[in-house]
């Protein structure tokens, strides 16, 4: 039997639950020399900011026994530049259509941001990454509280014609709390969840590894807290959960579905293996098939009833 693997995000119909996460697959266009990444359901686009940014001085990239760390402080060249041209570029390669992650400094910078992408059809949903631990003054500094989140987000939607997707920080006592706040703000659906915060020491030079002291922990070493996580969160709200942390093979997507996601961003992964995120696509049909599973639509949130 024919395997159903296609999924529904804000009413964009994708052909599988996978995604690519924001800040381990560039602009998408750099891994179509890899494969044909039209096989994707869909992508986030790399953390874009009002103006261009370098990020965090070197080193930044930490590795861990399951996982690593990083700590580049969303580099990128600015909302303009991905509009006019890291967008069109990857509309070469890639047929879909594709989520726009943005990053801030300030509710102002948030705002002109996300807004600017109201009018760029490749766009079908801007992802507000409020969440990032390893940028100063900005990101996870509104993702610890529930109140200031859901203020940001209700600013933001005021101006974003867009869908909106916020991504939650699992650095904070009640990610549930957190869940609960956006949507009362706006929040058309959540992602979940992002790096947990860490630091590796180098024994030589006695001083940690990453230049900025920690930054965020990803990799199959957050899975089983990941999807704790999205399987609360999908308890708690009634907006679609995006489920992401330590994602590395068909089995965990489908796990995570269980847990209540609709669709799965597949990170740390993609650093390690370019391939990661095909292997996944090709593997999903067969685990389905081993597992008894026609449509993944059937399987969102079995595991909560």
């Amino acid at each position: 039997m024919v395997k159903d693997l296609s999924v529904e995000l804000l009413g964009y119909e994708m052909k599988n639950p996978v995604i690519p996460a924001s800040g381990t697959f560039g602009f998408g266009w750099e891994f179509a020399e890899y494969y044909d990444i039209d096989i994707l359901g869909s992508m986030s686009l790399k953390g874009t900011t009002a103006e261009a940014r370098y990020g965090n001085p070197l080193p930044r990239i930490a590795e861990c026994t399951a996982g690593l760390i990083n700590a580049i402080g969303l580099q990128n060249p600015g909302v303009k530049a991905v509009i006019e041209e890291e967008i069109p570029r990857l509309d070469k390669v890639y047929r879909g259509k594709v989520i726009a992650n943005v990053g801030g400094h300030s509710v102002e910078e948030y705002v002109l941001t996300a807004s600017a992408f109201n009018t760029c059809d490749k766009v079908f949903a801007v992802e507000l990454n409020i969440s990032c631990p390893n940028v100063k003054g900005g990101g996870m500094a509104f993702g610890t509280d529930p109140e200031i989140a859901k203020n940001l987000v209700y600013e933001v939607k005021k101006s974003v014609t867009k869908p909106l997707i916020v991504k939650l920080s699992p650095n904070v006592t009640s990610i549930t709390d957190m869940a609960k706040a956006v949507a009362d703000g706006g929040a058309d659906a959540v992602s979940l969840i992002n790096t947990l915060v860490g630091m590796r020491i180098d024994l030589r030079t006695r001083k940690p590894v990453i230049s900025v002291r920690t930054g965020g922990f990803s990799g199959p070493a957050v899975f089983p807290v990941a999807l704790r996580m999205v399987s609360d969160v999908a308890r708690a709200v009634s907006v679609p959960v995006v489920g992401i942390g330590g994602v590395s093979s068909a089995r965990d997507v489908i796990e995570m579905m269980m847990a209540g996601a609709c669709a799965v961003q597949v990170g740390a992964a993609n650093l390690v293996d370019p391939f990661a995120c095909k292997r996944i696509v090709e593997e999903l049909p067969l685990v389905m098939e081993e597992l008894g599973i026609n449509s993944l639509k059937e399987i969102i949130g079995v595991a909560n009833a």
